[in-house]
């Protein structure tokens, strides 16, 4: 089975959860894959998180407002944004592909905005992430570049200090 079909069956599992209140284990289907089990229990586990995240970029919209299908869309494509390593695979999907899937189980699934809607939601959400890793980024050299001036002031004394030394020490030696 395709990744992108264990995807769709990972978000009506997640969708079944979210209507009927069953464990996300009873609904997915007996054979389904490892990929699929693990984003579906990880949306449901963390789905407090994801839909702070989904309401935080759904302006305008409250995460009750959000029809129940486009929610778990958007919830399975950010575990695997913010989450690249909790399905097993081979390597993790890039965020674009996340949305990318997203966008297109939407357009299956879904009214004709809800596309544009997930997509929108979704690439706020990429942008805030990789705005925090660039402002960590830039956080870690702005440390790492104060901890080096650091360290090169001391060995500045220390050098200052062993010529002072060795001037006493050929003075006493005279």
């Amino acid at each position: 089975m395709r990744r992108s079909q264990q995807r769709q069956a990972a978000v009506v599992a997640l969708y079944q959860h979210d209507l009927t209140g069953r464990q996300v284990g009873e609904t997915l289907a007996p054979d389904a894959s490892p990929f699929s089990r693990a984003l579906a229990e990880a949306a449901a586990e963390m789905a407090q998180q994801l839909d702070a995240v989904i309401e935080l970029h759904a302006h305008g919209w409250s995460v009750q407002r959000i029809q129940p299908l486009e929610r778990s869309i958007m919830r399975i494509a950010l575990v695997e944004i913010l989450h690249p390593h909790i399905a097993p695979g081979l390597s993790p999907i890039p965020p674009e592909g996340a949305i990318e899937e997203a966008v297109r189980t939407a357009k299956t699934f879904c009214g004709s905005e809800a596309p544009a809607f997930v997509n929108g939601v979704l690439a706020a959400a990429l942008r805030e992430v990789r705005d925090n890793e660039r402002c960590a980024q830039v956080r870690d050299g702005e440390a790492s570049t104060a901890a080096g001036e650091d360290r090169a002031a001391g060995e500045d004394r220390a050098a200052g200090e062993d010529r002072d030394l060795a001037e006493l020490r050929a003075e006493q030696a005279r």
